[in-house]
């Protein structure tokens, strides 16, 4: 199915690029969230007329996850989860504890916006975590994973 973009899209193109994608990626998830449109004559005669529009609150929306990005960056998130003697967590950290503690320090992130590139944490320690705030825009923070005392 062929489709505008309404916005920048990872491994898709930019705002205003006409693609090909699955009939059900589009149908399901992009025409949906307002993601992108049909590319009919319709369609591609609108967004030439509000493509300054579009285009303008792209920019914002960039604007506003870069100034994001200068509040978060250097952000230390502390994590306490019950572990062994080993250092093992019974259990381990997900992006949504992530989150939730982020919650706690005043960050309004959502879940699909932290990036774990090495999968949940499992042990004790200091991991690197990206939160994409963007498309351009990742924020890199650390999360420091303790254990709990028991006694």
């Amino acid at each position: 199915m062929q489709i505008i973009l309404m916005e920048k899209m990872v491994n898709l193109g930019q705002l205003g690029d006409i693609v090909k994608v699955k009939n059900g990626y589009a149908r399901n998830f992009l025409i949906p969230q307002g993601k992108a449109k049909r590319a009919t004559d319709d369609n591609k005669a609108e967004f030439a007329v509000r493509r300054l529009e579009l285009e303008a609150a792209e920019r914002a929306k960039m604007a506003e996850a870069q100034a994001l990005a200068a509040k978060y960056s250097e952000l230390i998130v502390k994590i306490s989860q019950k572990a062994g003697v080993d250092g093992k967590l019974f259990g381990s950290v997900t992006n949504a504890d992530i989150v939730a503690a982020l919650a706690l320090q005043g960050c309004n992130i959502e879940k699909s916006q932290v990036r774990m590139p090495d999968g949940h944490l499992k042990k004790i320690g200091e991991y690197p975590i990206t939160i994409g705030l963007h498309t351009d825009v990742a924020v890199a923070i650390t999360v420091i994973v303790t254990g709990e005392d028991n006694s």
